[in-house]
């Protein structure tokens, strides 16, 4: 994976640091108004610069590598399950092979990346019992392989191919401006990959099925393909195993047919992005996914789990009948709404927004509708040119179908023990401090509404905050 360099201006943290700058470089530097070392120490790009020219030497041979880690304290203080706060950090580890320089074979790459997944998990299900997740580390710990391949951009790359274990999440439904590995704006997962998507997991106390999504920190055999089809558009498709290895390893790869296959397929246009453009930059994607495994009926499967939960307290139910296939669709537009300078200005200083939605039928999936969309803006405070102040909102309406089980089911047990599914919903504001070039610190205000969508109980709205730092080294 590669990340955009940054070149940060240390206007005020330069001044209030010139004592210990003064010390480090000498004052004849100084005022010859030259960088001192420790300003140069802030604005490489790694903590540990070129490792001693060694990154530089391998860079120039085709070897390139980055070690990204993340450190997150997520905390609940009001509503929820329970109030408390629990420690969570991952290593993301990256290494890219340029063909052209290690063997002159030009346009190809060889990407190898894994993570470790450490500290106290889970939050959400524990503290906060919400659908969407409220902090991005919050996976099951273990250390895995994330991603391998192989990819290769054809006829002066107008046609790019990627072959080997993939996460779809680094290829669709990836906005471009307001979020990413590189530059992340919101912990929210629904934020970073929407939740929406997620429908094609296994569903709690559903019949046991045998599918999942391959998004991060998940990996599957796969194979996508993309066509520039002109300076502008694209069109791409992929094609990925239906059910991730959820070891803690991520090694284990099974194939089989009763599993199905993931397939994606993304339609961008990409709006003002040339050197020579004079508007605003932007994306606009369509996209849909189709899943090709069995998927139990939405209605029959609650009933099922309900009956079975109770001890068999409905009596014998006829078996929940399946669907072929499960699918689903979603827009998503990332834009530019004013600029501070040009886009000559490194930092891209202005207002971003975003929107995306996804649907999928009710029949067959936990959340039919999914929507959010937000604010950005880079930049905001004077000589703070890198920091971000982000508000975002997500809605996730769950299934008619599975609130119409919940009322028949009320019905049947002569009593209004199960509640009403409406939607879950989280109001999210950030901001991300960029104290050096290789480090970040994010403070998050989250507002979670009707935790878990109402599915299996009343959970009373949570307050949530959250602190994560990256280091680039």
């Amino acid at each position: 994976m590669k990340t955009n360099r940054l070149k940060l201006r240390f206007n005020s943290l330069a001044t209030g640091l010139s004592v210990f700058a003064g010390a480090a470089a000498g004052l004849g530097a100084e005022a010859l108004g030259e960088k001192s070392a420790l300003q140069h120490f802030f604005e490489q790009d790694y903590l540990f610069g070129t490792w001693g020219g060694l990154r530089t030497d391998l860079s120039r041979r085709g070897v390139d590598f980055e070690f990204l880690y993340g450190a997150s304290v997520p905390m609940n203080v009001g509503g929820g399950l329970e109030r408390g706060s629990v420690y969570q950090g991952a290593l993301l580890m990256m290494l890219d092979l340029d063909t052209e320089k290690l063997v002159g074979l030009p346009g190809g790459r060889f990407h190898a990346s894994s993570i470790w997944l450490n500290g106290h998990k889970p939050f959400s299900d524990h503290y906060v019992g919400d659908l969407n997740k409220v902090n991005l580390l919050d996976f099951n710990n273990g250390f895995r392989l994330w991603e391998l391949y192989y990819e290769q951009k054809l006829l002066n790359g107008k046609i790019t191919l990627k072959a080997g274990q993939l996460d779809i999440g680094s290829d669709f439904i990836v906005p471009e401006y307001y979020n990413s590995i590189a530059g992340i704006g919101f912990l929210n997962q629904t934020f970073f990959f929407p939740t929406m998507a997620f429908n094609v997991w296994d569903q709690p106390f559903f019949p046991v099925g045998n599918h999942g999504l391959a998004s991060t920190p998940y990996g599957v055999p796969g194979m996508m393909a993309r066509a520039q089809l002109a300076t502008n558009l694209y069109f791409q498709a992929g094609v990925y195993d239906g059910n991730p290895d959820r070891s803690k390893s991520g090694t284990r790869i099974h194939l089989d047919s009763k599993e199905g296959a993931l397939c994606y397929f993304e339609l961008g246009y990409q709006h003002n992005r040339g050197k020579d453009d004079t508007g605003l930059p932007g994306n606009f994607k369509l996209g849909a996914w189709y899943h090709t495994d069995a998927f139990y009926d939405t209605y029959d499967g609650t009933l099922a789990a309900v009956n079975s939960a109770s001890g068999g307290a409905l009596g014998m139910l006829p078996p929940a009948h399946e669907h072929g296939g499960n699918h689903g669709g979603y827009l998503l537009a990332d834009h530019y709404l004013w600029l501070e300078r040009d886009k000559e200005d490194p930092a891209r200083q202005g207002l971003i927004g975003f929107v995306r939605g996804a649907f999928a039928p009710e029949d067959r999936n936990i959340a039919q509708l999914g929507a959010d969309g937000g604010l950005v803006y880079k930049g905001l405070i004077p000589s703070r040119d890198w920091d971000t102040l982000g508000v975002a909102y997500s809605y996730l309406k769950i299934s008619d179908d599975l609130r119409r089980a919940q009322g028949d089911l009320n019905t049947l047990l002569g009593s209004s023990i199960l509640p009403k599914a409406d939607y879950e919903a989280v109001l999210e504001m950030n901001y991300k401090i960029q104290l050096t070039a290789w480090w970040t610190v994010d403070a998050s205000v989250q507002r979670v509404f009707h935790p878990g969508g109402r599915i299996s109980a009343k959970t009373p709205d949570a307050w949530i905050l959250g602190l994560q730092t990256m280091l680039r080294f």
